[in-house]
């Protein structure tokens, strides 16, 4: 892609361009020198491949010749395969298979996302491999998990919420639980901790020497995020099954009311002092809405509530509760989140107007994480990113030509 949007975008700019120069030591970021390899997946493998190349490290990402992205849509902008170059590898052939181990061999970190068994299938597994690379950080991402007896299991992320007690939680009691969209188990319990699980691999490696094999399930990572609730239920401050709690959707203070203009507004007026603004704010006396607290208040008050947002538009109380901490927000589409002021402010997103898209966090003070680069569709670039691994430029071309490897 030779536009301005395959340039180093800054996550610490509010411009639309946000141009980095990726070449000098604070913006190389701190993962530069790691070089990874990603066996192309879905969701939370992607999802991480794209932390650790927005922070500095040299991810290769190796999808297989032929295949068809499940998703459609143009590929170019698929935010999740940014700052990273890409080859298409015939893995069925005995080049191919070289050429990869080789990869694994040049590698900090290998990522896969296969169901448990695929990559010792194709000769790729942990034994093989980390026989070869002592220090290679093997990781892999499954929905259930290396073992169990629901190892070789489909599933996406409402099935892994849903053994975890989290999606029974979530909702009206007087309705199905709706799927959160696929942020808790793929992208919070998976990608995010398989990336905390390769950092704490990487650290540990610098004293030992040796890599090791992660086995990251989002399984196990939704229900960590379940933590809290279990901890509020063994103390007796969480009510079994959905309402009467603090945090789903029950209490008056803790959800979502319509406006007269079919918008929304979130209020999360938990503690006493921004509970007492938010009420006033409405035009009721706090005194009235005193024990805000005991869920035996709750529903006629929310009804209340409720009718009082109704008589407004959305805009005129985000006018209203602007400046109070009362802790309301409205609630905004994605398209209006890009340009909310607060969110252009902190530089939220990066990149031309087209393709504006979440800039990389946590921020850091020294050697920040950057959009390195808009996605590349397999094997665009791929021949100077091998070449960057070590590879000579007659062997990628015997590759390419005998059509086991396409890098462009």
């Amino acid at each position: 892609m030779e536009s301005a949007g395959n340039r180093p975008l800054s996550s610490h700019t509010g411009d639309l361009d946000g141009v980095g120069h990726a070449g000098t030591p604070e913006t190389r970021g701190p993962l530069a020198g790691i070089r990874v390899v990603e066996f192309a997946g879905l969701g939370p493998t992607p999802f991480s491949c794209m932390i650790l190349a927005d922070f500095g490290a040299e991810v290769l990402r190796v999808e297989r010749i032929g295949q068809v992205s499940a998703a459609g849509g143009d590929e170019r902008y698929n935010y999740l395969n940014r700052s990273r170059s890409t080859i298409a590898l015939d893995l069925k052939s005995d080049e191919g298979l070289a050429l990869a181990r080789e990869l694994a061999s040049r590698a900090d970190v290998l990522v896969e996302g296969f169901r448990p068994g695929a990559m010792e299938r194709l000769g790729l597994g942990p034994d093989e491999l980390c026989a070869l690379n002592p220090r290679l950080v093997y990781s892999r991402m499954t929905g259930w998990g290396q073992t169990g007896p629901l190892a070789q299991t489909a599933g996406h992320d409402i099935n892994y919420l849903a053994l975890t007690g989290g999606l029974d939680l979530i909702g009206p009691p007087d309705q199905p639980p709706p799927p959160p969209l696929n942020f808790a188990a793929n992208f919070g319990g998976g990608g995010m901790l398989l990336v905390a699980g390769i950092l704490a691999a990487l650290v540990e490696r610098a004293t030992s020497g040796r890599g090791q094999v992660i086995d990251a399930a989002m399984i196990d990572g939704a229900s960590l995020l379940m933590t809290q609730v279990f901890a509020w239920t063994r103390m007796g401050i969480w009510r079994p099954g959905r309402g009467g709690n603090l945090l789903d959707g029950s209490a008056y203070f803790y959800r979502c009311y319509e406006t007269s203009d079919g918008r929304y507004m979130a209020v999360g007026a938990l503690e006493p002092q921004f509970h007492a603004l938010f009420v006033a704010a409405l035009g009721l006396d706090p005194v009235e809405f005193a024990n805000h607290l005991d869920p035996r208040n709750w529903a006629e008050r929310a009804t209340r509530i409720a009718l009082l947002f109704r008589e407004r538009t959305q805009a005129e109380w985000t006018a209203v509760f602007e400046g109070i901490d009362a802790c309301v927000t409205p609630v905004l589409s994605p398209e209006e989140a890009v340009h909310h002021p607060a969110n252009m402010a902190r530089g939220v997103h990066v990149g031309p107007e087209d393709a504006r898209q979440p800039a990389p966090a946590p921020r850091l003070s020294r050697t920040p994480g950057m959009v390195r680069s808009m996605p590349s569709l397999a094997g665009e670039n791929g021949a100077q990113a091998l070449e960057n691994w070590g590879f000579d430029s007659r062997t990628i071309a015997t590759l390419n030509a005998a059509g086991v490897l396409a890098a462009r």
